[in-house]
C-alpha cells in the first residue's frame, strides 16, 4: 500500500450526486483522476427527504468514482448547502505564549478556538471558523501571523453554523454508503475556488449557484465572503413549466430543457421545431422553439429578480465592482448572461472548472472543495487498497441488514 494525497469531494445536489476524486501533487497541482455522477431522487430543495435513495445515489457515484481511480475511496469532504447554515461574526484573543513572543501555529490555533466560544442555540452546532484578519498588539489587516513577535494575538473570524438535524441526516447518509467524513465544506467557499479570481474576491462580485432545486447567492468583498443567501428555485421549476406547459412528461421536459432550451426567445429561430415523443397514447406532436423559449424566460428571469431582491436586503443595491459571476446546471443555457446582464444591470460571466473531464459548471462544487480543502491544508496522505468489489443494490441492502443486526 502507498500512502497518496487523494481527496475526495461531493456535492450532494438534489438533481444529482457528483463524487469527484482529485490527487494533490507534491508542487501543489491537483489531477482530477476520477468523477462520479448519479441522479439524486432523495432530496427536495437541498434538504434530505429520503434517506434510502439519498444512500443508494452517493454509493453509486462513489463507486463510478472508484472504477475510475482503482481504489476505494474510505472517505470524502461534503459540501453543504447554504439554506443550512448562518454565518456569525465573532472575535477571539490570546496571549502569545513563547519566551520570545513569537507567534506560532498553535497560537493561531488557540485564538480560532477562542473565537469559536460563542451562544449557540441548541438546534444549531459549529461546522468551521474561518479567520478574517489577524490583529497584533492593535495592528490589524494581518493575514498570517505566524513568525511576527507580539504580545496580544487577536482575530476577526466568521463562525459557520449549522442545522443539526440537517447535518446529521447528511452525515448519516454518507456513512450508511460507507464513508468516513474529513470534513465539510460550504458551497459557496468551494466555488468561490473555482469560479472566482483573488481580484474579484477583493474587488467585490456576486457569486450565483444555479443549481437544480436552490439557487445560491453570495457576495465576496475584500476577500472573503460578506453573506449568502439561498432561494428555494431552481432548474427542475423551469422543467416543471415545461411539463405543464406542453403537456408532456418531466422527463421529456428535462431533455428538452438541455438539448434545445434558450433563455430568451429572439435567440430560437422562427421555422424551427421540435418533435414531442408520444405520450400515454396520444400521438406525438410538433411546438415551435420560440414556444419552448417563451416557458423557460419567465421563470428565469423571476430567478434572477428574486436573486436581486437578496442583493438588495443585504444592502447591496448598487453592482459591485468585479459583477456577477454564475455557476451551475442552468447557467449553462444559452443566453443566460444577455438575460442577467440586463437584470442586474452589471457584467456577467459564466465559471467553470478549467480540469480535462469535468469542464463543465455542473462539477464547481465538487472540484471546488478538492481546491479548498488543499488551501486550508485540510487533508493527510492516506494508504488506498485495490479497488473494492461493486455489490448489486440488492446485496448491499441485505449487507447493511445483517450489519445492523449484529451492530
Amino acid at each position: 500500500m502507498v500512502k497518496r494525497n487523494l481527496v475526495c469531494g461531493m456535492d450532494i445536489g438534489t438533481s444529482h450526486v457528483r463524487s469527484i476524486v482529485g490527487e494533490i501533487n507534491n508542487d501543489g497541482t491537483i489531477n482530477i483522476i476520477g468523477v462520479g455522477t448519479s441522479p439524486s431522487d432523495g432530496l427536495k430543495k437541498g434538504v434530505i427527504v429520503d434517506l434510502d435513495k439519498t444512500v443508494d445515489a452517493i454509493t453509486q457515484a462513489v463507486e463510478e468514482a472508484e472504477r475510475m481511480v482503482g481504489t476505494t475511496i474510505p472517505s470524502a469532504f461534503l459540501g453543504i448547502v447554504g439554506s443550512q447554515v448562518g454565518l456569525v461574526n465573532n472575535r477571539g484573543v490570546v496571549a502569545v505564549s513563547a519566551e520570545d513572543k513569537e507567534i506560532t501555529e498553535d497560537d493561531v490555533e488557540r485564538v480560532l478556538q477562542a473565537a469559536r466560544v460563542i451562544a449557540l442555540p441548541p438546534d444549531r452546532e459549529i461546522i468551521d471558523v474561518i479567520p478574517r484578519e489577524f490583529i497584533v498588539d492593535g495592528y490589524d489587516g494581518i493575514r498570517d501571523p505566524v513568525g511576527m513577535v507580539g504580545v496580544r494575538l487577536e482575530v476577526d473570524a466568521m463562525i459557520i453554523t449549522g442545522m443539526v438535524t440537517s447535518i446529521r441526516n447528511l452525515v448519516r447518509c454518507v456513512e450508511r454508503a460507507g464513508l468516513e467524513i474529513d470534513g465539510m465544506v460550504l458551497n459557496s467557499l468551494a466555488n468561490s475556488e473555482i469560479a472566482l479570481s483573488r481580484d474579484e474576491k477583493e474587488l467585490g462580485t456576486v457569486l450565483i449557484d444555479i443549481g437544480g432545486g436552490t439557487t445560491e447567492v453570495s457576495v465576496f468583498q475584500n476577500g472573503h465572503i460578506k453573506d449568502i443567501a439561498v432561494l428555494p428555485v431552481g432548474g427542475d421549476y423551469i422543467t416543471n413549466d415545461i411539463a405543464v406547459g406542453l403537456r408532456t412528461s418531466i422527463e421529456t421536459a428535462e431533455k428538452l430543457k438541455r438539448e434545445h432550451g434558450v433563455a430568451l426567445p429572439s435567440m430560437a429561430a422562427e421555422g424551427d421545431s421540435i418533435n414531442l415523443p408520444m405520450l400515454a397514447g396520444k400521438e406525438p406532436q410538433t411546438i415551435k422553439a420560440q414556444e419552448l423559449a417563451m416557458i423557460i424566460e419567465p421563470r428565469l428571469v423571476e430567478m434572477l429578480q428574486l436573486a436581486a431582491q437578496e442583493l438588495n436586503k443585504m444592502g447591496f443595491r448598487e453592482p459591485l465592482p468585479a459583477g456577477v459571476v454564475l455557476t451551475g446546471g442552468v447557467s449553462m443555457m444559452p443566453g443566460l448572461v444577455d438575460l442577467a446582464e440586463q437584470i442586474f444591470d452589471s457584467s456577467v460571466r459564466i465559471a467553470q472548472p478549467a480540469y480535462v473531464g469535468v469542464k463543465s459548471p455542473i462539477y464547481s462544487t465538487a472540484v471546488g472543495i478538492i481546491h479548498y480543502v488543499q488551501h486550508a491544508h485540510m487533508f493527510t496522505p492516506k494508504e488506498y487498497r485495490g479497488g473494492r468489489v461493486a455489490l448489486p443494490g440488492i446485496f448491499n441492502k441485505v449487507k447493511s441488514w445483517f450489519v445492523e443486526m449484529f451492530d
